[in-house]
């Protein structure tokens, strides 16, 4: 459940290019000098592994657990994986539906009789992002309520009263409350919590060590904190409350269960062949629980997560039997491209270890650049401020994020993928991000 907003928003899918050979013996050496790199360079702290037919090939895991304590972590170290946690409930669900317990074209008003078009909303529409129920996450005071402990009515009626975006079924678009709602019905399906249902099904037949819905961070059991970079450190995030999300993004994991979940997955150990064909099939570029992510000719499928400082994602390749996952609590960087340097080093493909400037700059330097700008070709008013020697951009309604000088005019930020090249004597810049590219005048000093 991706609860960080940024200036743009942004398919957080990844794609990338390999061709699958059937060798593992790949430069490791080269890949973990890649990630110390990252390292050295406060851009990223996380976990990731790679397995090819059922076997890891390679874990690795850089920076710290818990800051504050100097626990460094492990590939044993657990994060919480956000909207991950949603392929899991969509396996959940399926089961319900091969034991017969529910249908997936069963409308949910006896469920929710309060939630507008529950008469025309099936199990299937909340699952598949199409039920035009409105996310709650996307609200503006979220962030003011999202580490409160809530109940099931509560959460319910918060759903309620943010009511529908769209028609049922009419398109679909991403929506955490489908999810949540799902969950409520698991609990009510098997009688039993959200907790103790993912154990039955899918914990303990796979036995995931690491896997299960999270409480209060314990960093005494290996749970890491996360983290936020801002003006040149590692910042606590807060916590949001698990009755929050449930199975919308509950759960917590590493890469190395990740991977075992989705080996078991995409060889049918946890559902039937059908069943799993469900999931697969896509409606404007939606699955069940899954989404494609093309290799050139090839095609994964796989889910990504966000959750307070907490980031990841999961892959599975059925040519080469490949399957991924990373796992983070902080990055200042982009996990796309970690992402194709470690399936470009399994896959025998080139990639570069990034060199990062060294280029500074003094907070007098950084006056020229600040003041509130505007775009004739987007809707969109971003403010520029400094916090000693960091430039910081805030668009209108959105939080505030630093910027990385990267060079003589030109700063970036690689967490969501913007990069800004300004031109003090015109008192403009030009901003670049997602393919497109977008000039912004000063109107304010």
């Amino acid at each position: 459940m991706n609860i960080k907003k940024v200036i743009l928003s942004l398919l957080l899918i990844f794609t990338f290019g390999i061709n699958v050979k059937s060798q593992t013996n790949f430069d490791k050496t080269k890949l973990d000098s890649y990630f110390d790199t990252l390292e050295l360079h406060n851009k990223f702290m996380g976990s990731v592994a790679v397995s090819k037919n059922g076997e890891i090939i390679y874990t690795k895991s850089i920076g710290y657990s818990d800051i504050e304590k100097n626990d460094i972590s492990t590939v044993n170290s657990k994060y919480r994986i956000g909207s991950i946690s949603k392929t899991f409930t969509t396996i959940l669900i399926l089961k319900a539906v091969e034991e017969n317990k529910i249908d997936l074209n069963q409308t949910i008003e006896n469920f929710f009789p309060s939630i507008k078009n529950s008469k025309k909303i099936t199990i299937k529409l909340l699952l598949s992002h199409r039920s035009g129920i409105h996310n709650f996450t996307s609200d503006k005071d979220y962030l003011t309520w999202n580490n409160q402990s809530k109940t099931e009515k509560q959460m319910i009626e918060i759903i309620t009263k943010g009511g529908n975006d769209f028609k049922p079924d009419s398109k679909a678009e991403y929506s955490n409350s489908n999810f949540v709602l799902l969950s409520f019905i698991l609990e009510k399906t098997f009688l039993k919590s959200y907790s103790e249902i993912l154990q039955e099904y899918i914990v303990k037949p796979l036995e995931l060590k690491n896997t299960y819905v999270f409480g209060k961070i314990n960093t005494e059991q290996n749970e890491c904190k996360s983290y936020y970079f801002y003006s040149g450190n590692w910042m606590l995030a807060p916590e949001t409350d698990s009755s929050i999300p449930i199975g919308a993004g509950a759960i917590i994991s590493t890469p190395s269960d990740l991977v075992k979940f989705a080996n078991a997955l995409f060889h049918e150990k946890l559902l039937k062949r059908e069943s799993l064909e469900i999931m697969k099939t896509l409606k404007d570029n939606y699955g069940i629980g899954l989404f494609q992510i093309p290799f050139y000719n090839k095609i994964g499928f796989g889910h990504n997560g966000g959750i307070d400082g907490f980031s990841s994602n999961f892959c599975y390749f059925n040519d080469g039997d490949i399957s991924y996952a990373l796992t983070s609590n902080g990055t200042n960087y982009d996990n796309n491209k970690i992402s194709i340097s470690v399936l470009s080093a399994v896959f025998e493909k080139q990639f570069e270890i990034p060199i990062f400037s060294n280029f500074t700059i003094t907070s007098d330097q950084l006056d020229q650049y600040l003041g509130e700008y505007s775009s004739k070709k987007i809707k969109l008013k971003i403010t520029i401020s400094k916090d000693g020697n960091i430039l910081q951009a805030k668009g209108s309604g959105q939080p505030m994020f630093p910027l990385e000088v990267s060079d003589i005019n030109k700063f970036c930020s690689e967490e969501v993928k913007a990069y800004f090249e300004f031109n003090p004597s015109e008192k403009s810049f030009i901003l670049k991000q997602g393919g497109e590219q977008y000039t912004f005048i000063k109107i304010k000093e």
